[in-house]
Order: C-alpha cells, then structure tokens, then sequence
C-alpha cells in the first residue's frame, strides 16, 4: 500500500481486553510500508506484552514519561515531532476522557498534546460506556478538535453482552489509516523532506509592558507552510506572534523574541532539508530590558539598542547541507540589495519584494523578485498562497535529491 510507505505512525495501546488486536494491527501497518512506534499505558501492559509488540514493530516499546535514557534527550518531544499521525487502538473510555481534559500524566496522553499530527482512535469499551453521556461529550470534544474516529462496531463484547462498543478489527483501522494519507501527498515534489520555516513578527521587549515590533502579519511564512505540507514535507513552523492557525499537518514552535526564534531553529534545524527565513526578525534589541515599567520623565530619553543574531546567515553558514531561502524586504533599488543579500549571506536562493505605502505589510498579495545561482525570476502580482506555490516549485527544483545528500 503505497499510501503508508515511509510513514511515521505512533500506535498508542490502551488498558482493554481489545489490546491484543494491537499486534495484528502493528502488523498489518508494517506489511503496508508504515514506521511504526508503539505507546503503551500501564494499563495495555495487563493485556499484552511490550515484548511482542516490540518484535512485531521492529523498535522497542514506549511506555513510561520517566524512561531516563529517552528523556534524557526529551523523547516524549521527538517522538511527537516524528509522527505523521498517532493511531489510538484500543481507545479505552478512560483514554477518550483523559484526552478531552488534555491531561498530560503519561507518555501517550502528553505525546499527544506535545503533537502536531492528527489522532485517530479507535474505541472499544462496554455498549453503557460507549453511551453514557460524559463518554459521548467526550468523543464530541475531541471531534471538534480534529480527532478521527473508526468504529466501535456492534457485536459480542467482553462481558458477553452484545451492543456498540467492540473495537473493530485491525484491517478496518489499517483501511481509515490507508484512507488518511491518500489525502496527504506521498509523490509531491517536496516529499520525504523535513522543511523548518519562521514566520511573523518578533518582540523585543523594553519593559513588562512596551516591546519593539514590526508590521508583520506572517502571512507569507504560513503560506509557505500549507505549500510545502501539501507537496510532501513534514514541516516545522516557528512562529512569531501571529492571529493565524497552523496549517493541518505542520508543527508549530511559538516564540517571541528574536532570541526564542534563533534558539528554536537552531533545534531543530540539524534534522531539516530546507530551511525558509520567512520572519521578519528584528535585526537590533534593546541592550537592557527594564524590570518594571518604565516611567515618564521630563525631556528626552535615549535607547540603547544591541545587534540581534542573523537565524538565516547562521543556517547557512553552520548548516551548509541546508537549502535555505530568504527574503529581503526593500524600499529602494529592490533588485540590487536582494542580489547583494544573498551574496552576503551565503544563502540558496533569496526573495526580494519592495516594501512601502503603497506596498504595505499584512496585504494579502505581492510580487516576488527570486534569486538563485545562476538564475533570476520575477513573480507577478498574485496572492500570497499563489506565490508560495511558485516559491516551493523553485525550492523543489534546486534541492539536491533525497538520495545524494549526506548523512545526518
């Protein structure tokens, strides 16, 4: 099955008799071409053993937030960014609760909160359970929120009672998985790239109350986003402060400074194929930021402001493997000071736009002059999703093949 080749996908398992369907599932999900990651609760571990689902998933078994030697490198976290999607089967009616409230006590309820990708459960619990109304307030809860759900089917359960509630079989589950990712580009021209992007604006602060800012609205940075989502890659997206949603599929890391932002690439950056500048970063921050509110006096003040570090030119520079693309935002001779810009920075590609009155930030179109070795290419005039789209083919076409870049 195509559609799972190479796909990340984290399998919780749950406290119920249904646990043992796991291993089928694991399984099947194997056979399809699916990574497969399996969380178990202490629960799960009543019913099946780690062991098995080990040898059948081909990776050892996570089970425990206070396992040292994965959390020693933050584990819950990298597992949560290396899932394309977190399969729940069995979702017991104490899972499906603990996830409505967003707890975060064990590895598989904080993996999903730490989580960008998509839930798909699959319930199995006695016919009352499933109907009682806190356990239906719940599954209404986390639809809304974006969870999927398979099943529960009708027919004997546990109790040998017959109703809804019976965890429906693993094929059916490796079917709605199948059926997931057919939405998802597996053959886009970016697939099988990690791709880290900043957007929006940063805040420098002076005080508690007062920062510096620009006009940002971030807007280009989550087109970006969605156009390289939806050609294949996973995509981290480290976000200034914005109005706007993440796109489906793509991990957001919010931050506020200049600071936060260079610190979160810089984290993430070493496993990234593509890295795209998109924020408007603040180049200078106040050299002392006060404690408390800064009061009005008589005459003039001055402020002392401190150069901030370049994200762009130090990805460049530390991470030469990186495809990285830039912008430059103009107000005079556009076309030179973006040619120079790249140069400067060493970058892959950069895009120019002018920036003015009559070219104000947070409109929802623009116009792109591309620069790249040894080629240049004015886009019209187009909305910025538009834009973005062009921008990922250009990106596209310059990255070296997945199969001639070097080992991370």
């Amino acid at each position: 099955m195509e559609a799972l080749a190479n796909r990340n996908i984290v399998l919780g398992v749950t406290g119920s008799i249904a646990a043992y369907k796991a291993a089928v599932l694991t399984r099947r999900l194997v056979e399809a071409g699916a990574n497969v990651q399996v969380v178990m609760t202490d629960a799960a571990r009543r019913f099946i053993t780690p062991m098995t689902l080990a040898a059948l998933s081909g990776h050892p078994v996570r089970d425990s937030l206070w396992d040292e030697a994965a959390e020693l490198a933050m584990g819950h976290i990298e597992l949560a960014r290396w899932a394309d999607l977190i399969v729940i089967a069995p979702a017991t009616a104490d899972t499906l609760a603990r996830l409505a409230a967003g707890r975060a006590d064990d590895l598989l309820a904080t993996l999903c909160l730490a989580s960008h990708a998509d839930v798909l459960a699959a319930p199995a619990m006695n016919h009352v359970m499933w109907a009682h109304p806190a356990t239906r307030a719940n599954v209404e809860t986390l639809g809304a929120r974006g969870v999927r759900f398979v099943g529960p089917a009708e027919g004997e359960l546990a109790e040998r009672e017959t109703g809804a509630g019976r965890m429906v079989e693993p094929e059916a589950i490796r079917d709605a998985v199948v059926a997931y990712f057919e939405d998802v580009p597996a053959d886009g021209v970016l697939a099988g790239r990690q791709v880290v992007i900043t957007a929006g604006p940063t805040r420098e602060a002076l005080d508690p109350v007062r920062f510096i800012t620009n006009h940002s609205s971030g807007r280009m940075g989550y087109a970006l986003a969605a156009a390289c989502a939806g050609a294949g890659a996973r995509v981290t997206l480290v976000s200034g402060p914005t109005t706007l949603e993440a796109p489906p599929g793509v991990e957001r890391i919010d931050v506020q400074s200049a600071a936060d932002m260079h610190a979160a690439v810089m984290e993430v950056i070493g496993q990234a194929d593509i890295f795209i500048g998109a924020a408007a970063v603040a180049d200078y921050r106040p050299a002392t930021t006060a404690a408390d509110k800064i009061k009005k006096a008589d005459g003039d003040s001055q402020l002392a402001l401190t150069r901030t570090r370049d994200i762009i030119a130090d990805v460049a520079r530390d991470h030469p493997r990186v495809f990285t693309l830039g912008f430059a935002a103009e107000t005079t001779d556009m076309e030179a000071s973006t040619r120079a810009k790249r140069e400067r920075k060493g970058l892959s590609m950069i895009a120019g736009n002018v920036v003015g009155p009559e070219h104000a930030f947070g409109r929802e179109d623009n116009a792109l002059f591309v620069v790249w070795d040894g080629g240049e290419r004015s886009l019209a005039q187009a909305s910025k999703a538009a834009l973005a789209e062009q921008l990922v083919a250009l990106v596209a076409e310059g990255v070296r093949p997945i199969d001639a870049t070097s080992e991370r």
